[in-house]
């Protein structure tokens, strides 16, 4: 008989787990498994919707000779919030690899592909973010905006960041959440605060049009992008990945059709040879971050392997207790 896990038991089990063990380490393998040819990921389902502005996105996949395959259905209304409702839903499907059965309905609403992005954030943040992280700048002031800084923390020591985005009553919110977290927050609309004083960078918008130009980054910035999961969104000038000194992507294949690297290519800017996929470069150090005054940039789009590892970990959790 299949298992149906409510929002509420998704929540408490993920307080209860090991951030970095539980979480960010096993998305870690599975990036480095994807790298290794070891994962079956299907292109991306996507539906585009213009009024009101929303997008759904099916990712599916299974790692070979594991004992599941998973099925997530998550969506992004990014007017929601006027009708006082969340901008992420959603549900996770997870079957046998042996019989089809399904095994587990997770009920979700969104909330591990928040999770599995956050601990994507770390992941790259472990090995591409400066040792010193000065000052953290955040690109919207959203869920992602706040995980993302929350689960960096568990790989880079830092207290400062400021936040950018549109709307004073948002920003508000976001420091008044973050700094209960014990984080020093101060809020911005002026994208030049946040490339003149932050050596990392995350954004985390549904931006169609660039936020940081080449001209504005410095010299030992990271930046980790990963608002721009479709063809047509774009959250950096397209030179700063030509300025670079490393790109990193999630997934090169998925990368040449959405995202910041597929920006690039499109303008003829940046070759197909720049970006570096993230599990390769994990197994070869040469590949991490060599140097204080490096740029480097990470582009994650969100690959159906991290949602196959977050909820088979969930569900092993809860199914063990």
């Amino acid at each position: 008989m299949s298992m149906t896990v409510s929002l509420k038991d998704i929540q408490k089990a993920i307080r209860k787990m090991d951030p970095v063990r539980d979480i960010v380490g096993v998305i870690e393998e599975g990036f480095v498994a994807y790298s290794r040819g070891e994962v079956v990921v299907p292109p991306v389902g996507e539906m585009i919707f213009d009024d009101p502005r929303g997008d759904t996105h099916i990712k599916y996949g299974f790692i070979k000779h594991d004992d599941v395959f998973v099925i997530k259905i998550a969506s992004g209304f990014y007017e929601n919030y006027k009708k006082g409702l969340p901008t992420s839903h959603g549900l996770i499907l997870v079957f046998s690899q042996k019989t089809g059965e399904l095994i587990c309905s997770l009920q979700d609403e969104g909330y591990l592909t928040q999770i599995r992005t956050a601990a994507a954030g770390a992941v790259v943040g472990r090995y591409f973010a400066p040792e010193q992280v000065q000052r953290v700048g955040v690109f919207g002031a959203g869920s992602q905006g706040r995980l993302q800084v929350e689960y960096l923390k568990y790989v880079r020591n830092f207290l400062d960041v400021v936040v950018w985005g549109l709307d004073q009553e948002e920003l508000d919110r976001y420091r008044e959440d973050m700094e209960v977290k014990g984080f020093r927050v101060q809020t911005t609309f002026d994208p030049e605060e946040i490339a003149s004083t932050c050596n990392l960078i995350i954004t985390a918008t549904p931006s169609q049009k660039p936020l940081l130009l080449a001209q504005q980054i410095r010299k030992g910035t990271h930046i980790t992008a990963i608002g721009s999961d479709t063809a047509d969104k774009q959250e950096l000038d397209s030179l700063i990945l030509q300025k670079a000194d490393r790109v990193i992507v999630d997934s090169l294949c998925q990368g040449w059709l959405r995202g910041e690297i597929h920006q690039g290519i499109k303008s003829g800017v940046i070759g197909r040879d720049k970006p570096v996929e993230l599990g390769a470069a994990i197994l070869d150090h040469k590949l991490h971050r060599q140097a204080d005054d490096e740029i480097t940039v990470a582009d994650l789009t969100g690959v159906a392997v991290q949602d196959i590892q977050i909820s088979k970990a969930v569900w092993k959790f809860i199914s063990a207790r």
